[in-house]
């Protein structure tokens, strides 16, 4: 807890540095590698909102927001709407998780831009910000959410706190506090009020809780430093204090990791982007499947048992044993692992769905599936065993936190992912002029003419 750690590390003011951190960053000064990942991130996070516009989620909350109504401030992506930015940062993050399809980034064991990207999208277009000032706020909150999740270590994820929307609310808060400007005390107020209404329970994955928790995270964050900026008073040091927010959630407070290399190190570096549509704690099972499939001819029917190991993380993050809805399923081991075997298409949003998770071919061989405990893996790693009938026995090794390294490749994949998810939303013509918006993002004055194109 915090007092304990203080004894080998000093945290006063560790709340005041990290805000500080936060406030100094500015666009001219940032690393190339990392301004292009914020504009990637930023690409992703377009894309899967626009396809998330359609689920039944988003149809929902965007009906709450028009019934209760509000200032024409911030588009709700995909919706055609405008509502005030505290409304459509709530929607627009949802919205952007509710396909789980978006990037994570495991130093914070949760998904970076979710809830930085929908706060900061409505503040640049209510007041006009450009593409440099959006950029340098995207980076800014990523950077706070990613050292603020090495601060509450793994301990707090495994206690059931969903990280997207209990430190994506500090994400959100430090990235509108740099497009807004704030003094670095103004900026740990905001960190303060965002932390106050941080939460996200793990027990609610696999219901569409789970993407409100980016929703509330983003409006959370947006608001607590809107309210910051008109003083709107906090305590400053939230993160160290007394029952703040480690000492009540974490029992591995991590002061000296959080602010290891401060001036040098940016955890945008090690954003990981999805190319199947399910949890990415599934991924390196899927990808082991393809494995093996692939290298070894496996026919499914000739399969006697499998056994996949993975971390106790994992375990209670992704292992609904016989899901039942589609949304179960992204975060079934055991479905996408037969998936992946079967050779159906994991990228595929609409493979997710009721009748896929009870198909008796899927569901015959999932049940030949056990996952195990393997504490040697690491946060999204995965061994899996293949025992034929006919005697051999098939082993793969799978890690999928390694960010790529080739930028444009990158770029190339994401493009085409998003022209996928945006093409039937705001059709073909509009989506690829997207791409090449934010392909020049420094050079825009504001971002209404992305806002406007992705409307749908």
């Amino acid at each position: 807890m915090a007092q304990t750690a203080a004894a080998t590390f000093d945290d006063t003011d560790l709340t005041l540095r990290l805000a500080a951190h936060a406030m100094e960053m500015r666009f001219e000064a940032l690393p190339a590698d990392t301004i292009e990942i914020a504009r990637h991130c930023l690409l992703d996070w377009l894309g899967v909102t626009l396809a998330g516009s359609r689920e039944p989620l988003a149809e929902i909350m965007r009906a709450e927001a028009l019934e209760e109504g509000g200032a024409a401030q911030a588009t709700i992506l995909g919706g055609g709407a405008m509502t005030s930015v505290v409304q459509a940062a709530l929607v627009n993050g949802a919205t952007g998780h509710a396909l789980d399809y978006d990037d994570v980034n495991m130093t914070m064991v949760g998904h970076p831009t979710a809830a930085v990207a929908p706060a900061i999208l409505a503040l640049a277009e209510k007041n006009n910000f450009g593409g440099k000032a959006f950029l340098t706020a995207l980076i800014a909150g990523i950077e706070t959410e990613c050292r603020i999740g090495v601060l509450m270590n793994e301990s707090h994820y495994n206690a059931g706190w969903h990280a997207t929307g209990t430190v994506g609310s500090f994400g959100a808060a430090a990235g509108a506090a740099n497009m807004l400007g704030l003094q670095v005390e103004a900026c740990a107020r905001a960190l303060g009020i965002a932390g106050t209404q941080a939460a996200g329970l793990k027990s609610m994955f696999g219901t569409m809780c789970k993407p409100f928790h980016a929703g509330k995270a983003a409006s959370n964050g947006l608001y607590a430093a809107m309210l910051s900026s008109r003083g709107f008073e906090s305590r400053v040091d939230v993160l160290e204090c007394d029952q703040g927010f480690a000492d009540t959630q974490t029992n591995n407070y991590d002061p000296a990791g959080a602010m290891a290399e401060l001036d040098s190190k940016f955890h945008m570096r090690g954003v990981l982007f999805k190319y199947h549509a399910a949890c990415y704690g599934t991924h390196a099972v899927i990808e082991a499947a393809a494995d093996l499939k692939r290298s070894h001819n496996i026919d499914p029917a000739n399969v006697e048992k499998i056994e996949i190991g993975v971390r106790d993380t994992l375990l209670k993050m992704c292992n609904i044993q016989e899901p039942v809805t589609g949304l179960e399923g992204k975060f079934s081991m055991r479905f996408t692992a037969a998936m992946s075997l079967l050779g159906e298409n994991t990228a595929l949003i609409a493979n997710y769905n009721e009748d896929k998770v009870q198909s008796a071919e899927i569901v015959a061989l999932r049940d030949r599936i056990k996952v195990v405990n393997n504490q040697d893996m690491g946060k999204a790693e995965a061994t899996m065993s293949i025992s034929m009938k006919d005697g051999p026995v098939h082993m793969v090794r799978t890690d999928m936190d390694i960010p790529e390294t080739d930028l444009d490749r990158q770029w190339s994949r994401l493009s085409t992912k998003f022209l996928d998810m945006a093409g039937p939303v705001i059709g073909d013509a509009k989506a690829a002029r997207v791409v090449e918006l934010i392909a020049d993002l420094e050079n825009a004055s504001d971002l209404n003419a992305i806002t406007a194109l992705c409307k749908g």
